[in-house]
């Protein structure tokens, strides 16, 4: 059930209220890291669209654009590894977010 609170964020709050997970910490843990991971990445990527735009405008936007590849298939590369961990049933976490998420255990 870990792993499955990866798929998106949906299930991640599902699982944060539904009775038989609400009380379990591993899953309640990867629920709140996926959830601050999706918040991290959305912050991120709207800056970058930002700074993108503002770059396009001096001509060196397709440096941006490259960097937000490169950006994307980390997202995803991260993504699969907490997927992957969860599904092990290790508690893999992200440097700032994975405590912020056991705080919240």
């Amino acid at each position: 059930m870990g792993a499955l609170a990866y798929l998106t964020p949906v299930p991640a709050i599902i699982f944060l209220l539904i009775e038989p997970y609400k009380d379990n910490h591993f899953i309640r843990f990867h629920s709140f890291q996926m959830l601050f991971y999706c918040g991290a990445v959305i912050v991120v990527s709207i800056a970058m669209a930002i700074l993108s735009f503002v770059m396009a405008f001096v001509g060196i936007g397709f440096i941006l654009a490259i960097l937000g590849f490169l950006l994307n298939f980390g997202y995803l590369a991260i993504w699969a590894l907490l997927a992957f961990k969860a599904y092990q049933g290790e508690k893999f976490k992200l440097p700032i977010i994975g405590d912020l998420a056991e705080k919240q255990v």
